[in-house]
């Protein structure tokens, strides 16, 4: 469900012929910069400088706008529909959270929060007692906040950082 609409929103959606005719406009753009003159004498005055400036800038200025115009659209992930179960609500995710979400939850950091963290990803929130090395104490208390636990589908901007998301005091 919400994994597949992500992966559907990351689908960059190309349109070959605008891509290839955005190409052929600036390469023919930069060709004509170097082409003679159209009666084989060198602009070399002033004033031939300046009507030949004025020439290449209305010619960059439409290989620009054809560029533009035919730029395909990027479908990115602006926000990360699940940021709250990252710490800003009484749910937490345990496959995405940082350590440090476990704060909140007196008894569960560092030991627990830390073997949490370290060994996901979890298909649910049950698999969290199956965590090799979980003393009876460490289960007691993940049974204790088990309520305000989720286990959504790993989501690699956040994994990374479910240990150490670099921020200090």
């Amino acid at each position: 469900g919400a994994n597949a609409a992500a992966q559907a929103q990351f689908r960059v959606k190309q349109n070959p012929v605008k891509m290839k005719l955005a190409v052929l406009a600036s390469t023919l753009a930069c060709a004509a910069a170097f082409a003679p003159s159209q009666n084989g004498v060198p602009a070399t005055t002033a004033l031939n400088a300046e009507a030949s400036r004025k020439e290449f800038l209305a010619g960059a200025f439409a290989t620009g706008a054809a560029v533009v115009a035919g730029a395909a659209p990027a479908y990115a992930i602006r926000d990360y529909d699940n940021v709250a179960f990252l710490g800003g609500s009484q749910t937490v995710d345990v496959n995405n959270a940082n350590v440090r979400v476990y704060l909140k939850m007196p008894g569960m950091y560092p030991a627990a929060a830390g073997k949490i963290a370290a060994n996901g990803p979890y298909k649910s929130v049950a698999d969290i007692y199956n965590i090799s090395g979980l003393t009876a104490k460490e289960k007691e208390i993940m049974k204790k906040y088990e309520s305000r636990f989720t286990a959504l589908p790993p989501s690699a901007d956040y994994v990374i950082d479910r240990i150490n998301n670099g921020l200090y005091r």
